[in-house]
């Protein structure tokens, strides 16, 4: 009897203990402002931010892996890295391969140029003869291979330092998303330009691999998105690092007072 009620006692504790925290293994670049970045030796940023939000909501533990942008998707199919938080926009061909949360970013591509170089050029048609550069790996270049004119564009992918290059006039333009170039503009002294108006909505979210474990783990990621939602988080988040709450659709988006 003694020992039948320690047996229980022990199985209902074990009930009501809190479940181990798991470990969420993020990649990201590091090197996307404002989203990712690193500034000194502290990695930060919204994608930083908001994955640590994540964290708070479903109990797990949230590691960073920085890579470059191009090598992530190998990561996570290799099972190196359980999703990617680097603005990773939705598209067919990844959403054959991984499921994805919730959109939590909603933004259209965006074309910068030097600073007195934007005359002339309204939008994507205007880019054919001229030469435009994209982050490796991104789903600009996929944009701008869409595009009807995409035969006359020389289109050039880069790994880092792309608006140094515009700058300087190495390139005549580049590629990235409208919210992302306003912050590079206004952030560096490279004189710099929006150049039309945004093309194509770009849908960000986190992916995870198509299996058992990537699917629950989707779901668990999920419903800690719509919550950071639902109590006004990610707006909070989005406002601080963007000046404006790009987490609704592009209809819909409020820029911050």
């Amino acid at each position: 009897m003694f020992k039948s009620l320690i047996a229980a006692l022990a199985l209902s504790a074990a009930s009501i203990a809190p479940a181990a925290a798991d470990t969420i293994r993020v990649g990201m670049s590091g090197g996307y402002f404002p989203f990712t970045f690193v500034e000194q030796d502290v990695l930060q940023g919204f994608e930083v931010d908001f994955l640590n939000a994540i964290g708070e909501v479903t109990g797990d533990d949230i590691e960073f892996v920085t890579m470059s942008f191009s090598g992530q998707i190998g990561a996570l199919e290799s099972n190196r890295i359980d999703t990617i938080a680097n603005q990773l926009t939705i598209t067919p061909e990844r959403e054959a391969k991984f499921v994805f949360s919730q959109p939590y970013v909603y933004d259209g591509a965006q074309i910068v140029v030097r600073r007195g170089n934007e005359v002339g050029i309204g939008g994507p048609d205007d880019l054919s003869g001229k030469s435009v550069a994209v982050n490796l790996g991104s789903n600009f270049e996929e944009l701008l291979r869409e595009l009807p004119n995409s035969a006359d564009i020389d289109i050039r992918t880069y790994e880092s330092n792309i608006e140094q290059d515009v700058a300087i006039g190495r390139v005549d333009a580049f590629v990235m998303d409208r919210v992302s170039t306003g912050q590079v503009i206004a952030k560096s002294p490279a004189p710099l330009e929006q150049a039309g108006e945004p093309f194509s909505e770009i849908r960000n979210a986190l992916p995870f691999r198509n299996d058992e474990a990537g699917n629950a783990l989707r779901d668990k990621v999920d419903a800690a998105i719509t919550t950071l939602k639902e109590n006004g988080k990610l707006a909070e988040i989005s406002e601080k690092w963007l000046d404006a709450d790009v987490t609704q659709p592009a209809a819909e988006t409020v820029p911050a007072e």
